[in-house]
């Protein structure tokens, strides 16, 4: 908000403004003279600032009884002192400003005034002195309002505080603060009050943000359930942006890829909506997300993200899920490479190692796909990565049943074991075994097919008991078996062994 928006009149360069009066007392003198160094002071104050402030400070001076021309110089030099570095000058007028709320103007007009300066003083920069002004303020606010009844401003001032408490991680003073501002808004059964919808949730949004600052999941799983049930508010969108990004931040701690992928969606649509900055990091943590899901789905194909792909604070992360979708590791490991800012948030670097080792492992099982043997530094070279690296992820894969094989630490080598020879074994053992069930059910335990007579048929007796020994030759023949009890296939059996196999051969 400007810091002209209280003023009746917007100053203009081009215009000047006539006035007429009906009467020339010292009184209307006295008010022309106010008016005129009110106004001549905010000309002065983008150029020189210092000088604007001793001006404003005399309007107050010119009144005889405390009034709004004074309220309002006063409000424009705090403004400046505090943009300025004049922490204790802002402090010490701030205390005069607030003794005109009573009775120099009205209650509505002295409301919106301190709410729009402590507006203006919590975008401040993050000096630790601007703070402890922040806070001298907060506090001086909530003095003098304390016989007003006034428990909207209470209420607004204490959230203030609060969120100065979170800023800092003063987590102590914070909770002493959110109990306080709990019991503000409930009924005297101990329920949510739902007048008070709106200011539960900035509490419930800060004291979700504290339990994810420390990891507390088990507290910020019950309060951002409670938070998502709170209906009667009509929450600010940066509020719900908030309490979703946290949301999102839990499940992935729970390796919850898609709750994380729904939240991080709804907080950037809220944060979107609000106009806020915070957006594009939410916008990294959704294209993250989406990684670690292992999904095909361009997260830049959404109607609200569609508009962000070409923006350059993404263009890394745009990169990232390129080549991720396209399994290019090269590309992948070379963005990463030359993006380490991406790494300064911590979520993003506690959780992009996750991502890059998949993206490891399937290079890994690409290239060892052709090979029964083959070196650890071949890995090595190919992925850019270390001997252990490499060790770590053929374990790994190992361990999860995707290769067969032994690592040879000594010689820095792994040989495959070649499957192939048991997977045609089991097969093998599978079709006698449903041969052998076929023929009893048939011929033993049945009635056979119930061919006619052997003599019907043109057979001699002799003839027709060779049947059944001629079907047994032809399943042995086929199973590459010897006729006999008890005679399977093996690695490096009888009949039709040879070579050959699916892998291209040895890597040295």
């Amino acid at each position: 908000m400007s810091d002209d928006g209280d003023d009746f009149m917007q100053d203009s360069d081009a215009e000047e403004y006539d006035f007429e009066y009906e009467d020339d007392g010292e009184e209307e003198d006295g008010d022309v003279d106010i008016e005129n160094k009110y106004y001549n002071a905010k000309q002065m104050k983008s150029e020189y600032p210092a000088e604007a402030i001793e001006e404003f400070l005399e309007v107050p001076k010119l009144e005889q009884d405390k009034g709004e021309w004074g309220f309002k110089g006063l409000k424009q030099a705090i403004k400046l002192e505090f943009k300025t570095g004049k922490y204790d000058e802002a402090v010490e007028h701030y205390k005069e400003l607030l003794t005109y709320v009573k009775s120099a103007v009205t209650r509505n007009y002295s409301e919106k005034s301190i709410n729009n300066m402590l507006d203006y003083i919590e975008k401040g920069s993050d000096d630790p002195q601007a703070r402890k002004c922040m806070e001298d303020f907060y506090s001086q606010t909530l003095e003098s309002f304390q016989s007003t009844n006034n428990e909207r401003l209470w209420l607004k001032t204490n959230i203030k505080l609060a969120k100065l408490f979170l800023d800092r991680k003063d987590y102590t003073s914070l909770m002493r603060k959110v109990r306080e501002l709990h019991r503000a808004c409930e009924r005297e059964d101990g329920t949510d009050d739902p007048n008070k919808g709106t200011y539960s949730l900035e509490v419930y949004a800060m004291e979700i943000q504290m339990y994810a600052d420390t990891k507390n999941n088990k507290q910020l799983k019950r309060l951002y359930e409670r938070a998502l049930k709170v209906r009667s508010a009509v929450p600010h969108p940066k509020i719900m942006g908030i309490i979703r990004e946290c949301g999102g931040k839990m499940h992935m701690s729970e390796e919850n890829w898609k709750d994380a992928q729904s939240d991080f969606f709804e907080s950037f649509r809220n944060y979107d909506e609000a106009g806020s900055l915070q957006r594009i990091q939410v916008l990294k943590y959704l294209v993250l997300t989406t990684m670690l899901m292992k999904s095909d789905i361009n997260p830049f194909e959404s109607q609200e993200t569609k508009p962000y792909k070409g923006d350059a604070r993404i263009a890394a992360m745009t990169d990232l899920v390129d080549a991720y979708q396209r399994d290019d590791i090269q590309k992948y490991e070379s963005v990463l490479h030359n993006n380490t800012d991406l790494l300064a948030d911590p979520f993003i670097a506690e959780n992009i190692d996750e991502v890059t080792r998949n993206m490891r492992t399937k290079a890994v099982l690409k290239l060892i796909a052709p090979y029964t043997r083959f070196r650890l530094s071949f890995i090595s070279k190919q992925l850019k990565i270390s001997i252990p690296e490499v060790q770590d992820i053929l374990g790994f894969l190992i361990v999860d049943k995707k290769v067969r094989g032994r690592i040879n630490q000594h010689e820095g080598t792994m040989e495959m074991d070649d499957t192939d020879d048991e997977e045609r074994l089991l097969a093998m053992q599978k079709w006698s075994s449903a041969v052998t069930t076929l023929f009893q059910t048939v011929f033993k335990d049945g009635d056979g097919f119930k061919a006619p007579p052997s003599a019907d048929m043109g057979l001699a007796d002799d003839q027709a008991e060779m049947a059944p020994s001629v079907l047994g030759r032809v399943s042995a023949r086929n199973t590459g078996q010897k006729r006999g009890p008890s005679s399977f296939p093996g690695r490096g059996g009888g009949g039709g062994g040879g070579g050959g196999g699916g892998k291209g051969g040895v890597f040295a």
